[in-house]
């Protein structure tokens, strides 16, 4: 399998980062637990970057690549569900939400009125459109994402030409791709603090117990991303699958150390790193979490 970027993925980036550049900057001082930017959105949807897997010459390896350089940002985007499910449910505007199963009420990210929802049941997958009255609006969200509460399923809902496997293997390559971009981006914010703060004289940076678990959050890091670009072009489900869990259980494992680094500061709001790792927070727990992904990463690849 080809690992690198081919001209066609470096033009996309390189043009990505071109519409980025003015939210590259995070919020710092009394920064609010969610950041987010309706003209960023508005600006995205035009452009068409999430609809790149729809383009047979681009895929779903596109579109992972796409969704992981816009998760480093501060500023949440729903990029995951569209660009990966943008094939199945057509292009448009409006965010997707995705839910397994049809229990309510529950958080959904993104989830707003005029939403597309997918929802993943155990024997069919099934769509339709957010009202107001079907959710409320959480605006003290803990997980840094813009959320709403699902309060109700409609009962007629549109079926999508996807099977169950097949719907839970593109957003399992999604939650890969985002939690492979949220740590490169909490790690780079962890590195950068460490080496401008001093303590007994010293760089933080210079103390060798703190290289060393930096060295392993980067290679867990560099571990989510490559297995994320592998289950996005594969779609293969044991790849995937694999991949979900991968970067579940190095987001538990490295978000943990990254706050303690930060010492008090990474207990405030005053520092940007809780925008990356809260929404890993909430990445952990999608698709039934590590266990779940682990189970099914077993049972695709071993039977």
């Amino acid at each position: 399998m080809h690992v690198g970027l081919s001209e066609d993925q470096r033009a996309i980036l390189d043009a990505l980062d071109t519409l980025a550049r003015p939210y590259e900057e995070a919020p710092v001082h009394d920064a609010p637990l969610v950041a987010s930017s309706e003209a960023f959105a508005a600006q995205l949807a035009e452009a068409g970057f999430l609809e790149v897997a729809a383009d047979p010459d681009l895929g779903t390896a596109t579109a992972a690549v796409v969704v992981e350089r816009l998760a480093r940002l501060p500023f949440a985007v729903e990029a995951g569900a569209r660009a990966f499910f943008g094939p199945v449910i057509g292009e448009g505007p409006a965010p997707v939400c995705l839910v397994e199963g049809t229990r309510t009420p529950r958080l959904v990210r993104h989830l707003a009125p005029g939403a597309r929802v997918i929802v993943v049941e155990d024997e069919r997958v099934t769509c339709f459109t957010a009202t107001e009255a079907q959710l409320r609006s959480e605006h003290e969200s803990l997980f840094a994402y813009p959320m709403a509460s699902l309060l109700e399923l409609p009962a007629q809902r549109e079926p999508l030409a996807i099977t169950v496997s097949e719907a839970r293997t593109r957003w399992r390559a999604a939650i890969a791709a985002e939690a492979a971009g949220l740590l490169a981006a909490a790690l780079a914010s962890t590195c950068a603090h460490l080496s401008e703060r001093e303590q007994f004289g010293r760089k933080l940076a210079t103390f060798q117990a703190l290289r060393h678990r930096l060295a392993e959050a980067q290679v867990r890091t560099n571990g989510v991303y490559w297995m994320a670009m592998k289950a996005a072009a594969t779609l293969d489900p044991g790849d995937a699958a694999l991949a979900a869990w991968h970067a579940q259980e190095s987001a538990r494992a490295s978000v943990y150390d990254f706050h303690q680094f930060l010492g008090a500061m990474g207990m405030t709001l005053e520092h940007p790193l809780h925008f990356w790792t809260y929404r890993l927070k909430a990445l952990i727990g999608e698709l039934g979490g590590r266990g779940a992904n682990a189970r099914a990463a077993a049972d695709a690849l071993w039977g």
